[in-house]
Order: C-alpha cells, then sequence, then structure tokens
C-alpha cells in the first residue's frame, strides 16, 4: 500500500488569499508562471497521483490569511474517485465554535475522516484553549490531525506557532488523538524526532525535504539513528512535486554520499516509508484492497549501500 499523505488541489490561486505564491516561484514541471493559476486543478492532482494507491487531499481555511480551499470542494473531488481519494477537512480552530461545527459536518456528512490544520497560518498558538477544544472532540471523533508548519506560506506566517515541541503539550493531554507533522516540522527536523520516538500516535510525513537532498538526506538518516523510521509517512507535496518525482527522489537518497564516508540509510529503510500504509496507522477504515503492484520502475538499485 502507497499512501501519499500530502497533496492540495484547488480551483484559482484567488482561494490561497495571502498565502498565494508569487509569480516567481512556479511548481514543478510548469516553467510558465502564467499556467501556476491552474496547475493544481483535480485534472493534474489526479495524474500525479497515479503512483499510489491512495491520496490523501487536504482541505485549508485560514482567516487571518484570508484563504479557504473549502472542504466541500474536497469532498466533492474525492467522492467522484472514492477509491483513489481521501479527504482532510480544513479547520480554523481561532473560532471554536464553528470549528467543531465544521468537524462534525465534515465526519458525518462530507465523510472526511481527517483534518488540517496551521497554526502559524491561522495565528494561533497550538496548546491555545481555542484550539484544545478542537482537539478533544477529534480525539473523540477519532480523527486524526495533520499539523502543517506553514513556514513557507506567507511572509505573515507566525514563526513562533509552528514550532513542533509546541505539539507536546496536544500529545499528553490526547494520548489518543493521532497526530501527523508535516514536512518532518522542517526546519526543527529534530525536535519532530524527539517527539516521534516520545509520544505513540504521533507521526510525521516527508513532503518538502526530498527536493532538497543534503536535508532529506540529514532528516531521514537521523531518523534512522533515533530508531523512529516506522513513524515516517510518505508525502508528496503536490502541487509542487510529483508522486512520481518524491518516490524516485527517496530511493536516490544516498547516491551523493557514495565515495564519501558518510553513512548510508538502509535501503528497506526507505521502502518502508514508501509503502507504509499511513490509513491504518492513523486509524482510517479503508476495505478496498488495492490491487497487487510491482516495485516502482523508479527505484534505483544501490549496490553501493553500507548497513
Amino acid at each position: 500500500m502507497i499512501v501519499d499523505c500530502y497533496t492540495h488541489t484547488w480551483e484559482s490561486v484567488a482561494q490561497l488569499g495571502r498565502c498565494a505564491p508569487p509569480t516567481r516561484s512556479r511548481p514543478l514541471r510548469s516553467p510558465d508562471p502564467s499556467t501556476a493559476q491552474h496547475s493544481a486543478g483535480v485534472s493534474r492532482h489526479l495524474a500525479a497521483s497515479e503512483p499510489v494507491d491512495r491520496t490523501i487531499v487536504l482541505g485549508f481555511k485560514s482567516r487571518y490569511l484570508d484563504a479557504e480551499i473549502p472542504n466541500d470542494q474536497v469532498a466533492a473531488y474525492v467522492k467522484s474517485h472514492p477509491h483513489r481519494l481521501v479527504g482532510f477537512a480544513g479547520i480554523d480552530p481561532s473560532d471554536p465554535k464553528e470549528a467543531v461545527a465544521e468537524l462534525h459536518r465534515a465526519s458525518d456528512l462530507l465523510s472526511m475522516p481527517g483534518l488540517a490544520i496551521a497554526p502559524a497560518a491561522q495565528d494561533f498558538h497550538p496548546s491555545d484553549s481555542r484550539a484544545m477544544r478542537v482537539y478533544a472532540e477529534a480525539e473523540k471523533y477519532k480523527m486524526p490531525i495533520l499539523f502543517h508548519t506553514g513556514v513557507h506560506l506567507s511572509p505573515a506566517t507566525k514563526l513562533q506557532y509552528a514550532q513542533p515541541a509546541l505539539l507536546d503539550e496536544i500529545a499528553r493531554e490526547f494520548p489518543d488523538l493521532c497526530m501527523v507533522i508535516a514536512h518532518m516540522g522542517y526546519p526543527w527536523v529534530h525536535e519532530t524526532i524527539v517527539l516521534l520516538g516520545k509520544h505513540a500516535n504521533v507521526y510525521a510525513e516527508i513532503s518538502g525535504l526530498l527536493h532538497q537532498p543534503w536535508q532529506g538526506y540529514q532528516a531521514l538518516l537521523s531518523a534512522y539513528q533515533c530508531g523512529v523510521m516506522d513513524k515516517l509517512l510518505f508525502g508528496s507535496g503536490f502541487p509542487t512535486t510529483p508522486a512520481s518525482g518524491c518516490i524516485e527522489a527517496l530511493y536516490s537518497i544516498n547516491h551523493f554520499c557514495h565515495g564519501t564516508s558518510l553513512p548510508t540509510i538502509p535501503r528497506e529503510q526507505l521502502r518502508g516509508i514508501v509503502e507504509r500504509d499511513a490509513l491504518a496507522l492513523l486509524g482510517i477504515a479503508d476495505d478496498r484492497t488495492p490491487a497487487a503492484r510491482p516495485a516502482p520502475a523508479w527505484e534505483p538499485e544501490d549496490e553501493h549501500e553500507v548497513t
């Protein structure tokens, strides 16, 4: 089972509010900036998800940044391809009454089994009492939460609310709540690794790291040496990168250190990230057994690996 745990799709950049990328920021394989607003459309998203069995599509809402990828829009897209897509509802805890109501609606009416929250982009401390009400309800409903650090979304995002260590209180208070830290908490990767080792229900996905080979290598090597590779989940970060490119980059993570004394990451550990059944780990029911698939064609042999 290959699960892509981190993707977005939107109808127009207007939905991104103050998160809209500048013209100079161009998605992979979209050299013409005039096409940027269409690069995250559902047709391209669906094509990019071909290499994986299930793809999580994240909603997003931020009053602070005037941004919203509506949950109804995500749910409708997921419903049109239920055998391939899973929707996570974008929730903004800055208004807890509305957030809890939207959590209920996402679960009961939209069949969205998880939530996506971005404290740095929503202008609240992760353990703010308003947010704690949302986490309590999510734990009750057994809905995992993906926490987006959001450091690159906009100059207005607040770094002091993005640090993974701030999630420790939440994990202590709600031990049965499954939490996923996006991008391994970059740039605070080591804080994330400590949380992975400390809390049974805290996981991290790796999107955003694989197009930075040196940072990605260091992050994965640290996770391996600390014994938390089993807590890492695959994520592509679409529309920034497609799943195929991320899988290829992951299997190639050791290549640049060949001929040096740098340690490599065992191949089976990398395969474990790609093939980990994230839905099962997060308690998301999925009774659709994917067809057996051969090893990806882009998975390179690594004859020089040292374990």
